[in-house]
């Protein structure tokens, strides 16, 4: 184990003492800090932190189908110094030379962005610096050019994952267009990559969206999911109109659907198409967002797929080395919402948010309909709470997109900050002139516990009045304070960087949980034990929309402030434990180097 103090020095710690013979039952962490009442609070750092990215969406007033949909980020360590770096993804020109563009008139392969569009997605290295009074400031630099990774497509999403297994995090980005699979090759000295897409067997040439990189046969290695929006091109582009009668952006009933991929990994790092053998070939779909998660806790990792008007996706994992799923959306509850109609889900999330040790599902819908929030009985069927919650009737007024779950506060409970921008013209903001009239504003839900979320945008922050088009929400703790933070991308805008300002005096533990190699242990559930309570969270860095998040773990302790136990249930089997872990730092859990702990079906 590994602990990273407040000046972000390593050092290595015994390990835990033995296994003492406790026995709890998971339940939800119900403490209250003294900050209880107080507001939580974002403040955007974005540029004066060197963070300077604008997103481009290619607009040329033809209103093609792509330019509202983009784009993602991701939130991930490349150089393995201890800290957040972000990727971010890139649009580009849209319509010029489209005769030329090779691929059903989407931008051409192996080409840069168009000459009058900015680069291609931009990646930049977190520079952060802790001084003796223990501030920190963060500062980023782009490293794109020196990096090697030229992003050249017309950029939808990002998935991150350490695919080969060297202990360095690799990114996949999706397109409207071909695909690219960058692999991480830096060597502590630079950041580098290099483009592997052919040779380790990824290649696609469809409108992709949502990516994940999950261990799906549980082999040690990661397999490759992703979900395919429309049949879609520039030169099939159809005309349509708002409900005020102007020309406006069409919807995904107007093309046909396509069907999803996933990719098995050989076990060196290069994959095989398995989408028809798997199971997942027999409808399309209009896919955006993607999960991997056991939603019922039989050792498997799950699909949940969030498909555009179309029916959601669960993809129950049979189990074994061939890697076969079947469709139980309909069954479990999760299909469609509870007035029977199919959804546009966008944005997904899978996470415990009523505290009863399994995870539950959250997505982001339409303008006039609402979000939806699926509960967990705990072995897999679910409960459509959306409106119980209070997470329903006030999202009506938005369309949601990307989702960060996070503890705002550190009290225990996992809040929800939303990303929103319309997809169909706001009539007031087109009338006015504006050339994409889709501005919303952002959203935060507070978790008061017993299933009850409260919606606290209003004392949020600037951020949370601020009209754009927003896409992208991934939290992360951007420099180690023990705050989650979350970075927002906006379509055709800047991106936001909202650190967590929040004054709470709840604690609060970090984890990294690692692989023997080094890489991070997505799937693993980390369990966080207290005198007499316990709080579940998972390992994972898929989620939201288009995005990739910080793969650690950042637990709220309330007002616990004494040592605390970890549990990793590894996704291969096996549970360990690291006892007596101090509030307030950041650790790094390996497997192999806790203490094992019988289950209980071994004892």
């Amino acid at each position: 184990m590994v602990l990273i103090g407040a000046c972000d020095s390593a050092r290595e710690v015994g390990k835990p003492a033995g296994d003492q013979g406790r026995e709890r039952e998971a339940e939800s962490l119900r403490v209250d800090g003294n900050g209880a009442d107080a507001p939580i609070v974002f403040a955007d750092i974005a540029v004066e932190n060197g963070l300077d990215f604008v997103h481009s969406n290619g607009m040329t007033g033809h209103l093609y189908f792509a330019e509202p949909v983009g784009a993602g980020a991701a939130l991930f360590d490349v150089d393995g110094d201890g800290d957040l770096d972000i990727f971010l993804v890139q649009g580009g020109a849209l319509g010029a030379n489209a005769s030329d563009a090779g691929i059903k008139g989407r931008p051409r392969e192996g080409g840069g962005p168009w000459e009058d569009s900015p680069s291609g997605g931009r990646l930049y290295r977190n520079d952060l610096k802790v001084s003796g009074d223990g501030s920190r400031t963060v500062q980023f630099t782009d490293v794109t050019m020196e990096s090697g990774l030229q992003a050249s497509g017309y950029g939808m999403g990002v998935a991150s994952g350490d695919f080969d297994n060297d202990g360095r995090t690799d990114l996949y980005l999706t397109n409207f267009g071909p695909n690219q699979l960058w692999r991480n090759v830096s060597d502590g000295k630079r950041i580098a990559f290099e483009e592997v897409t052919q040779s380790a067997g990824v290649e696609e040439n469809r409108w992709s969206t949502g990516a994940t990189f999950a261990d799906l046969d549980a082999d040690g290695w990661l397999d490759l999911f992703v979900t395919n929006y429309v049949d879609f091109d520039l030169l099939s582009h159809k005309t349509c109109s708002s409900s005020g009668g102007r020309p406006d952006y069409c919807g995904p009933q107007s093309y046909d659907g396509e069907s999803d991929r996933l990719w098995q990994n050989r076990g060196d790092g290069t994959f095989q198409d398995v989408s028809g053998r798997a199971g997942i070939l027999l409808e399309p779909s209009s896919g955006l967002g993607v999960v991997a998660v056991d939603l019922d806790l039989d050792g498997w990792l799950d699909l949940y797929v969030t498909n555009d008007l179309r029916r959601n996706v669960l993809w129950h994992n049979r189990g074994g080395d061939g890697l076969s799923f079947e469709d139980v959306a309909l069954e479990t509850g999760t299909a469609v919402s509870m007035l029977g109609r199919a959804q546009a889900s966008m944005g997904v999330v899978a996470e415990d948010f009523d505290g009863d040790a399994d995870d539950d599902l959250f997505m982001t819908h339409l303008t006039a309909d609402t979000n939806t929030l699926y509960v967990n009985d705990g072995g897999g069927t679910f409960e459509d709470r959306s409106n119980p919650s209070g997470l329903g009737a006030s999202s009506l007024e938005a369309t949601g997109f990307g989702v960060a779950a996070l503890d705002g506060d550190n009290d225990g409970r996992l809040d929800l900050v939303i990303a929103n921008g319309a997809v169909k013209s706001i009539e007031v903001q087109a009338r006015s002139g504006d050339p994409l009239p889709l501005k919303q504003a952002n959203q935060l839900f507070r978790n008061f516990g017993s299933g009850r979320f409260t919606d606290a945008s209003q004392a949020a922050g600037l951020e949370f009045s601020r009209l754009e088009v927003s896409r992208g929400a991934v939290s992360g703790d951007i420099d180690n304070d023990g705050r989650s933070d979350v970075l927002i991308t906006n379509n055709n805008g800047a991106a936001r960087l909202l650190h967590n300002v929040t004054e709470s005096g709840n604690h609060w533990i970090g984890l990294r949980v690692l692989e023997k190699h080094g890489s991070d242990a997505l799937g693993a559930r980390v369990q966080v034990l207290t005198r007499d309570s316990s709080v579940w969270r998972r390992v994972s860095t898929d989620g939201s929309y288009l995005s990739a998040r910080d793969p650690r773990v950042l637990v709220g302790l309330g007002l616990v402030e004494a040592p605390v136990s970890v549990r990793v249930h590894w996704l291969r089997g096996g549970i360990e434990e690291w006892q007596s872990l101090a509030p307030g730092q950041y650790y790094s859990l390996r497997r192999g180097e806790g203490d094992p702990v019988k289950s209980e079906e071994q004892e």
